[in-house]
């Protein structure tokens, strides 16, 4: 099975724990100060947040796989349509161990694909400090792989609250 995965930068961590437990109706299978995530089974998905990052936001998207192999099969579709990749192999983030790549769409949000590992008792083991508490999972370097920020608001004249009633774009 794969599973979805959608990590969000949020302000305020205790606000946000309580609106999305209620959303989903269950609460977060991982707790941490700064962070929180849902695996969710209906729909299946990975959803993540925490107060790391500049701007709240989309983060980043991405696709969870259950084995080796299953990564390996999504390594292979990304090469095979000429996808420049970031391969991360072996790394942790996010309170895991994981073995990951990147890659990037046209317009420059990062998907992470990633087979967890384990659980780890801190956020990341292989970074600085620094880098700890200004950054998530989605790698800073090459703008090709640059963070997206999509405000709540920019999402209100279509589909949002305000376009919820008899709108044709969604």
């Amino acid at each position: 099975m794969k599973r979805f995965h959608v990590h969000l930068h949020v302000e305020d961590l205790a606000k946000n724990i309580a609106f999305y437990s209620a959303m989903f109706n269950q609460t977060p299978a991982r707790t941490e100060a700064d962070y929180a995530k849902w695996m969710l089974t209906d729909p299946p998905v990975n959803f993540a947040i925490s107060t790391r990052g500049a701007t709240p936001g989309l983060d980043h998207l991405g696709i969870q796989v259950e084995s080796a192999d299953d990564l390996a099969a999504l390594k292979a579709n990304a090469q095979n349509a000429d996808m420049a990749l970031l391969d991360e192999g072996e790394t942790t983030c996010c309170y895991a161990r994981s073995d990951k790549y990147w890659v990037t769409d046209p317009q420059g949000v990062a998907w992470e694909q990633f087979h967890t590992l384990d659980n780890i008792p801190v956020f990341s083991e292989d970074r600085p400090a620094a880098d700890q508490a200004s950054a998530c999972c989605a790698p800073k370097a090459p703008a090709a792989l640059k963070t997206v920020a999509i405000p709540v608001a920019a999402t209100a004249g279509c589909c949002g609250p305000a376009g919820a009633a008899g709108s044709s774009c969604c």
